[in-house]
């Protein structure tokens, strides 16, 4: 009866959150939870068990974080208050199984407040509820809200900023005038927009609950792969997610020496450089053997120029002996074969996975062209057949 009542109360301040204010919340709640005196015999395991749909070992080991409970009081009140928020069975043993603590929180001091908080942010009883599922810990303290509305407002609705929280709740919890503030602040002087900013977020989940010198470094290594702030390539390559990872480890001088070899194998401007570094950083890790085979073959055969390699810097990854060549044996073959439309691009063909190439370029042609298969086959383990011949 306790446990309705009190679902029934919280149910109220959330539909009409008009008629909520703090007084409000504390004669609501202490109207529905009359003392409680402690009950020595209290067990917490069996109670996580039956009560939260605990399993056994996991009863066990969340039960040495609650030692402290002689009453179930507490457990009951926030048990009310997810069931008033629409938790299933299911739920509630999820979110006590991963932050057991939640049971401990006041409803009166902390969750009911909360809850009337958000609301006041134009957030659904559903949205609550799963941020309560993604939050746990941080949904006990008060500042989730104050944290809420300044990220609500950064990444424009709560459906963009839940993939954010979803990889990190750090963002929720960070102090926001000595931290994330700043952090978005350095940002925008770094030519980003707000949503750049949270696409940023969810990239690098860390980065505006960070230090701030940890974001300056990683503006620091864009910089040093050839992509100043505000430069128009600069939103792209600092929002690549793993952009900063392939410099992390090359010095200065280190990527000043591949960026001067990418541009004698590839004939690139210095413009070219940052353009390839943005989109693809990885390129710096590539050795220089490999490289100008693969300029080699990319400009003189296949009749790339410069700058779209430069803008298709995706083709650096992919292997010269078996990919590269052997589709593009293929391609060729289709096209002076009057089988594949001349304007079809190479570079659509060799972006798709073996199995798809497989099926969408050589499977419609078994009829015509039954070596065709046979000879991918044997151009894909070196070999280059005496039947791709082009006439």
């Amino acid at each position: 009866m306790l446990l309705r009542l009190r679902c029934s109360i919280l149910t109220h301040l959330i539909s009409s959150p008009s008629a909520s204010p703090a007084s409000q919340l504390h004669r609501l709640f202490s109207a529905a939870a009359p003392g409680a005196s402690p009950n020595a015999s209290f067990a917490v395991e069996e109670y996580l068990v039956a009560t939260c749909g605990l399993t056994r070992p996991q009863a066990l080991k969340a039960s040495a974080k609650l030692s402290h409970l002689k009453s179930p009081s507490k457990p009951d009140a926030v048990l009310a208050f997810l069931a008033g928020l629409g938790f299933s069975a299911a739920d509630v043993a999820a979110l006590v199984a991963k932050d057991p603590k939640f049971l401990c929180a006041s409803v009166e001091k902390t969750l009911g407040p909360v809850v009337v908080g958000l609301t006041g942010l134009g957030l659904s009883r559903s949205e609550i509820a799963r941020l309560v599922s993604l939050s746990h810990a941080q949904f006990r303290c008060i500042s989730i809200v104050s944290n809420l509305h300044y990220c609500l407002r950064l990444f424009g609705s709560f459906e963009n900023l839940l993939p954010a929280l979803r990889l990190g709740k750090c963002l929720l919890s960070a102090d926001l005038e000595t931290v994330v503030k700043p952090n978005v602040a350095f940002l925008r002087e770094c030519g980003l927009g707000d949503r750049d900013i949270a696409k940023l977020s969810i990239a690098h989940p860390w980065l505006l609950a960070s230090n701030i010198d940890r974001v300056r470094a990683m503006v620091a290594h864009a910089e040093d792969i050839g992509v100043p702030r505000g430069s128009r390539m600069f939103r792209h390559a600092i929002l690549a997610p793993h952009a900063m990872r392939a410099v992390k480890f090359l010095s200065k001088e280190k990527i000043a020496a591949k960026a001067g070899h990418l541009k004698k194998a590839f004939r690139w401007s210095d413009a070219e450089v940052g353009i390839a570094l943005s989109k693809l950083p990885s390129v710096l890790t590539r050795s220089n053997q490999t490289l100008e085979s693969k300029s080699e073959f990319l400009i003189s055969e296949v009749g790339f120029e410069p700058a779209y390699i430069a803008h298709h810097p995706a083709l650096l990854t992919y292997s010269l002996e078996g990919r590269i060549i052997p589709q593009y044996y293929v391609v060729k073959f289709l096209k002076e074969n009057g089988l594949l439309d001349h304007n079809r691009s190479y570079y659509s063909a060799v972006t798709l996975m073996e199995k798809v190439f497989v099926d969408k370029y050589i499977c419609p042609h078994k009829e015509v062209a039954p070596y065709l298969a046979e000879d991918y086959g044997a151009a894909c383990r070196g070999e280059v057949p005496t039947r791709f011949k082009f006439t």
